[in-house]
C-alpha cells in the first residue's frame, strides 16, 4: 500500500473531506494510529515536553527529531509522516534545506513543518522550489514562547490582520497545509475561507479543514493535564497506574511470577 502523499491530502481538501492528524513520537503508537483513517502523523517537537520532560520545545535537537521521526516512519505504512524542524534549525535557507534534507533522507518522512508566517515565507518558498514539501504553522508558536507566551491569537483586529497576512504569505510560498494553533474560532474559520490550502486546527475550532491533537492528550496519558483544546477519549493514566500497582503487589506477595510465567 502506498503512503498518503501531499497530493492525496490536497485531493481530500478539494473534495471537502476533513483531514485528521495526530502528533506522536514512537513506532508502537504510530502502528496503532496507522490502523485507523488518520491522514497525517506529525512528529512534533512537542516531544520535548510530552516525552523528554522539558518545559518547552526549545531543548529539542535535530538528532532528537531524526530519531523519533524515523521511529514513526518504521511503525507506520499508510499515513503521511511530517517531521518538525526544531528550534534554530531554519534560521537561513541553507540551514533549512540541510536540515529538511536530513529529515526526508534519513527518516523517510514525507514532509517537514516549521513555524512562522511572513518572516519565514521566503525560506519556505525556496524549500518548496528545491523539492521539499512543507507544512506551515501560525498562531501560537511554541518555539517562540519565551517572546510571545501562549496567548490565544486573532482576538483583535491587529491580530486577525497579521494572521491572515501570514496565512496568505505561506500559501504563496507553496505550503501544502497550515497548522493554526491557539487561534480564535471565528478568525480560524475566516482564514480557512480566505486561502486555498487546508488549515489544520489545534485549539482553533471546527471551522478548519482538519484537526490535529497530541496523542497523549486525547488518550489521557499525562495525569492531571487536560488542555482546553483537547478531549480525553479515554483515561489511560489511571489504567496504567492500576496495572503498575497490581504488578508491585503481586511481586511483593509472591504471586508473580506464576507457573504460566516461568520456564522449566
Amino acid at each position: 500500500m502506498n503512503r498518503t502523499s501531499v497530493k492525496d491530502i490536497l485531493k481530500k481538501y478539494n473534495d471537502g473531506q476533513k483531514i485528521v492528524s495526530l502528533s506522536l513520537y514512537d513506532a508502537w503508537m504510530a502502528a496503532l494510529a496507522d490502523q485507523t483513517e488518520t491522514d497525517i502523523l506529525l512528529v512534533g517537537d512537542s516531544l520535548g515536553m510530552v516525552v523528554m520532560g522539558h518545559d518547552s520545545t526549545v531543548p529539542v535537537s535535530m538528532e532528537d527529531m531524526l530519531r523519533h521521526t524515523a521511529s514513526v516512519v518504521r511503525g507506520s505504512s499508510k499515513a503521511l509522516v511530517v517531521g518538525d524542524l526544531p528550534f534554530a534549525s531554519y534560521g537561513s535557507f541553507d540551514d533549512a534545506l540541510r536540515n529538511s534534507a536530513r529529515i526526508l533522507q534519513e527518516t523517510g518522512a514525507g514532509a517537514v513543518k516549521l513555524e512562522g508566517g511572513v518572516d519565514v515565507a521566503p525560506i519556505i518558498k525556496k524549500l518548496v522550489q528545491s523539492g521539499v514539501p512543507v507544512m506551515g504553522h501560525i498562531g501560537i508558536l511554541p518555539q517562540s514562547f519565551k517572546l510571545e507566551g501562549y496567548k490565544i491569537k486573532g482576538r483583535d483586529q491587529a491580530g486577525i490582520d497579521r494572521l491572515l497576512e501570514d496565512a496568505k504569505a505561506l500559501e504563496d510560498a507553496g505550503v501544502f497545509s497550515i497548522v493554526l494553533e491557539g487561534v480564535a474560532e471565528e478568525t480560524a474559520a475566516m482564514i480557512t475561507k480566505e486561502i486555498n490550502v487546508p488549515t489544520i486546527g489545534i485549539g482553533a475550532g471546527v471551522g478548519c479543514s482538519g484537526q490535529i491533537q497530541v496523542a497523549h492528550d486525547i488518550l489521557g496519558l499525562i495525569e492531571g493535564f487536560k488542555p482546553k483544546h483537547a478531549k480525553q477519549f479515554t483515561d489511560l493514566a489511571s489504567t496504567i497506574k492500576t496495572a503498575f500497582s497490581s504488578y508491585v503487589n503481586e511481586v511483593k506477595d509472591g504471586s508473580f511470577p506464576g507457573q504460566d510465567n516461568t520456564f522449566k
